[in-house]
């Protein structure tokens, strides 16, 4: 499946599952809520209120409010944003006016009683429960009823620090207080009962879409003691995707040292985790316990305000390799802004003439210093095989001779030498040199493996296609870039480049 194909999938399948939410949303509330003349927030319960009070149906009143807010909106948040937004709307519209024609009525010409005569509370309880679940399917998808989400969404726009929960609380109680004004409820005592019940509804309705929304993301987390922590591990990293920390224990009792593999995963994945694990070692000792909260990559976002001024850092890597540029940016994640020696404009090739990778690394990273005159890093990276004395070493990257950066050959002419030899011991090795306010700083990432008889995998460049690391029966080109970059000798540098620039 392309990738084309994949994002008319995904958006098909939010348009359908948006439609669902909004089909629930409709039966809660012409069966449960509109019979008993139970008022709500959003737009909807305003138009509800309209209706109790004038007769105008409720859908018009709706369509008509969302037009004129869709109009208003447009030109701030614009179409992209939208789309979805006018979709619910219209959908909405029709599903509510279809299902007050086909339900039975009664002599006020509000939908039937479902739960009987006295059933108010009964009644509101159980639509507000399908109403938050039905919420909680459309936001999920990515979409919104609109309404009131318009003018939060235009409000926070312009104002970052007044966030849309607090918004959309304001108007929810703005239009639930306006029952007071319509002498149509009665007295001030039964306007005021007619309130506290819409309150009830907010307060209810809210807490079944927190419930629901947070389920979805419930994370846990599993210790696992094996001592075939590598098969689980490269199991779960290959077919579930998932990082896997390796920690190093030892047994009290036992007096033996075993690795530990600490995996954290949402909880609709634990299943598919202890299958995985059963599979591979049966007697394997599994913890699984519930977390509280996982932020990053592939979970929740940190919703946490910071100072400007510790958003990014903003350093230059000496180099206009795009494929060496894009593995560092992943593995430094958004904390720091990477930008190459183009965007400086820096196009030189600047010579490599050091005799080991520490030296070339501090060449790139001076001349980039003395010449620009801004914080900068620099790295090299050599392949080191065992039964070739450690070469291709620091000449790695020209290795077969001839100008420029040819994998291909240099991956012929690796594997030719090494035709017919057993010792297939290789390691790689990365040095970062780092300078900052002129102060010199290094670091290394250093992970074994062995070369592989022939190419294997389509990911990744270089010598990734021959390169196994210990641990794994797969090159560094089938494991995938997410594996790589959480175990390779870039990644190793890079992690101890950022922690060292994160206490800066």
């Amino acid at each position: 499946m392309t990738l084309d194909h994949k994002i008319i999938l995904n958006e098909a399948k939010d348009y359908f599952f948006i439609a669902l939410g909004l089909a629930i949303y409709t039966v809660a509330f012409t069966v449960f809520l509109m019979p008993y003349q139970i008022v709500a927030g959003g737009v909807t319960g305003l138009s509800a209120i309209i209706y109790y009070a004038t007769g105008f149906h409720l859908e018009n009143t709706y369509i008509i409010i969302n037009g004129i807010l869709l109009l208003v909106a447009l030109k701030i948040l614009g179409w992209k944003f939208l789309m979805k937004t006018i979709f619910a709307i219209f959908t909405l519209y029709f599903m509510l006016k279809f299902a007050q024609d086909l339900l039975p009525k009664q002599e006020n010409g509000l939908p039937f009683k479902l739960m009987g005569e006295g059933q108010d509370f009964m009644s509101m309880i159980i639509g507000c429960v399908l109403t938050g679940i039905a919420l909680a399917t459309v936001f999920s998808n990515n979409g919104s009823t609109g309404g009131t989400d318009i003018i939060a969404a235009s409000v926070n726009k312009f104002h970052p620090n007044v966030s849309l929960g607090n918004v959309l609380l304001a108007a929810d109680f703005c239009i639930i207080g306006s029952c007071m004004f319509f002498p149509q409820f009665g007295t001030y005592l039964e306007r005021a009962h007619k309130v506290m019940f819409g309150f009830c509804v907010m307060a209810m309705e809210n807490y079944t879409l927190d419930y629901v929304m947070n389920a979805r993301r419930q994370s846990v987390q599993f210790l696992i003691f094996t001592r075939k922590w590598q098969e689980i591990a490269n199991a779960i990293g290959t077919e579930m995707h998932h990082g896997v920390t390796i920690l190093d224990g030892h047994g009290w009792y036992t007096g033996q040292d075993m690795k530990v593999l600490c995996i954290l995963a949402r909880k609709n994945e634990s299943t598919y985790i202890f299958r995985l694990i059963k599979m591979i070692d049966p007697q394997a000792f599994v913890s699984q316990s519930s977390v509280i909260g996982v932020y990053g990559e592939g979970f929740d976002e940190m919703h946490v305000k910071i100072k400007e001024d510790k958003k990014k850092m903003k350093i230059v890597f000496a180099t206009n390799n795009l494929n060496k540029l894009t593995e560092i940016r992943k593995i430094l994640g958004n904390k720091f802004e990477v930008v190459s020696l183009s965007d400086i404009g820096c196009n030189e090739d600047i010579p490599e003439k050091g005799q080991t990778l520490k030296d070339n690394a501090l060449i790139k990273a001076r001349y980039v210093y003395d010449k620009y005159h801004i914080n900068c890093f620099a790295d090299d990276t050599g392949l080191e095989v065992d039964a070739l004395g450690g070469a291709p070493g620091v000449y790695s990257a020209r290795y077969a001779g001839g100008e420029g950066h040819d994998s291909n050959a240099n991956m012929k002419k690796l594997l030719g030498e090494l035709e017919n030899n057993n010792n297939r011991k290789a390691r790689f090795r990365t040095v970062i040199a780092l300078i900052i306010n002129g102060k010199e700083t290094f670091f290394e990432g250093i992970v074994n493996g062995e070369i592989t008889q022939e190419r294997r995998g389509g990911e990744g460049f270089g010598y990734d296609p021959i390169f196994q690391p210990s641990g794994y029966n797969k090159t560094f080109a089938e494991l995938g870039v997410n594996i790589k970059n959480s175990i390779s000798h870039r990644a190793q540098a890079a992690q101890k480049l950022a922690d060292y620039l994160l206490k800066k």
